[in-house]
């Protein structure tokens, strides 16, 4: 009973997060009242953004605002009325702080925000470049964040909810230097029914560095349409929802990790996703502060000289699915059960490699995927013409691909030919 009831849950969040956009339901409300600010001071912009009311819109003129204070935005508009806190158009806003002792910017600390964006401004230095803290429906839209002291946009410091973090440029943080850091370890904090899509993520490099990490007990959440690469530690990193509904992590790319390129503990529908060069497994799955169960991995195009998928704690799970993906390696295993594949479901898979070969069709290599190479310099993993790749499972088959694009054929992979 418990399964069906997730399973009817997911399909409604599901139905849900495709009939939406990726903005929130309040983008397009018109705002009430419009200020500029051209006083690049930065106790001058604190204090502007600490009088704002519902229905305000703040524009921020060119110029490098540094506040050198514990900066917390306790700021909110409404569904009706949110607020706005925008660089004015075709103006470079870049805002920043003298040291790395505060964060550049910090959301929600000292109590609850919500209905509130802020769009197209440059964040810079600090500890980390953005934390958020008691925040629901916040938009953080088009901003840029980079070489920041530690991680460059976190909210593990309490629960949130409805984030919409959408096509942010993030890269170069240090320490941890994680892209995005979303909830904490054990469930501490949770992030839930948010949206992380169309960002471009790359050289995390620091002591951990994932490019986007969802924790412990997060739930409800869609990551979608990244770029993201050139990573210390996955490209995107996502552990299970202590039974809540599903997160979904569709069509994004992914390449050149010194880790796994996508690593997901469980409870998630993976899907469309192109994964490629990862110094562990293109694709893996293990248990990690929750068991591994119910997950689905359909339609990814995963190619690797190591391991293309690893499941290190599949073996008898419930609720596994790997259907219909392209499992390319060059070198090692297309798949690889560190401790066995008891009760998975698996059909319409392409693979190249060793590994189990239940549910599973042999590719003939890496000449599938003419504008791929395994450095990861190139990523379009568009098949070639001659693929022969005509093995999808129709139980598992999407109707649309990696690219939007409506399938015609019954083409395993990311990609449509």
């Amino acid at each position: 009973m418990r399964t069906i009831q997730l399973l009817f849950a997911t399909l409604c969040l599901l139905q849900t997060l495709q009939a939406a956009s990726y903005d929130p339901a309040w983008a397009a409300i018109p705002p009430q009242r419009l200020i500029q600010h051209n006083n690049t001071n930065g106790a001058a912009l604190v204090k502007a953004v600490a009088a704002l009311q519902p229905g305000d819109r703040l524009e921020l003129a060119s110029g490098t605002y540094s506040v050198d204070r514990m900066w917390d935005i306790q700021v909110s508009g409404t569904a009706d009325a949110p607020i706005w806190i925008v660089a004015a158009k075709e103006a470079k806003v870049i805002i920043t702080r003298p040291d790395d002792q505060q964060n550049v910017i910090n959301i929600g600390q000292g109590g609850p925000v919500s209905y509130l964006c802020l769009r197209g401004i440059e964040f810079t230095g600090g500890s980390h470049g953005m934390r958020l803290g008691h925040c629901s429906h916040l938009w953080i839209d088009q901003c840029h964040i980079h070489h920041t002291g530690q991680v460059c946009l976190s909210a593990n410091s309490a629960d949130t909810n409805h984030l919409h973090l959408t096509r942010n440029h993030i890269h170069h943080g240090a320490g941890h230097a994680e892209g995005m850091y979303l909830g904490a370890n054990n469930g501490d904090h949770i992030m839930s029914e948010s949206v992380i899509a169309l960002n471009h993520i790359h050289d995390c490099r620091g002591d951990q560095g994932d490019g986007i990490e969802v924790k412990q007990g997060s739930w409800g959440n869609l990551i979608a349409e990244n770029h993201i690469h050139d990573t210390q530690y996955p490209c995107i990193t996502v552990y299970g929802t202590a039974g809540k509904p599903v997160n979904i992590i569709e069509r994004n790319l992914c390449y050149n990790s010194a880790d796994n390129v996508m690593q997901v503990q469980g409870e998630a529908i993976v899907r469309n996703n192109v994964l490629i060069n990862g110094a562990g497994a293109g694709f893996a799955s293990t248990d990690h502060q929750g068991k591994t169960l119910n997950l689905q991995v359909i339609h990814n195009t995963i190619l690797n000289s190591a391991h293309a998928f690893r499941g290190g704690s599949w073996n008898g799970r419930e609720g596994m699915i790997l259907a219909n993906n392209i499992l390319y390696s060059r070198d090692a295993n297309a798949l690889h059960y560190a401790n066995g594949n008891a009760a998975v479901i698996s059909s319409g898979n392409v693979v190249f490699g060793d590994g189990p070969k239940d549910g599973c069709v042999k590719g003939r290599g890496f000449a599938d995927f003419p504008n791929v190479s395994l450095d990861g310099s190139k990523h379009d993993a568009t098949p070639a013409r001659d693929a022969k790749l005509d093995h999808a499972d129709p139980k598992h088959l999407l109707p649309t691909d990696f690219q939007g694009k409506t399938r015609t054929q019954n083409t395993s992979g990311a990609i449509a030919p």
